[in-house]
């Protein structure tokens, strides 16, 4: 396939689990574990698809929307998954906003994640 995603979440098992799912499955992904990272690889790299989680390094902050932004300032076509345990409509509407096109909650099984970023990217061609 030889896009190549971005996955973002401040838990070691959440990036390795991700990060050998979607490689299986033909993507090649980076991985960062805090923001500041996240947006270093953004702003050097292109990328079809972002998927950021909302909370990083366990605190309460919405650091994963500065991530969203900033992917979504890079590039008009980065397909943007945010994910979290804490989504309410405001948490969405506001995630919308700053870029994302899909909110999903934690924990969605591997293979919906691969799905619903695979459809993204289908749709956006």
């Amino acid at each position: 396939m030889g896009q190549r995603i971005l996955v973002v979440d401040d838990e070691a098992t959440i990036l390795f689990a991700m990060k050998e799912y979607l490689s299986g499955g033909g993507f090649t992904v980076d991985c960062a574990a805090e923001r500041e990272e996240a947006q270093a690889l953004i702003a050097n790299v292109s990328y079809s698809a972002v998927i950021a989680d909302l909370r990083l390094l366990g605190s309460d902050s919405g650091d994963g929307l500065d991530v969203v932004q900033s992917a979504r300032e890079r590039s008009r076509h980065t397909r943007i998954v945010l994910l979290s345990a804490y989504a309410t409509p405001e948490i969405e509407a506001r995630a919308r906003s700053h870029g994302a096109d899909v909110v999903l909650r934690k924990q969605r099984p591997m293979k919906e994640i691969d799905h619903c970023v695979r459809l993204l990217l289908e749709a956006a061609r």
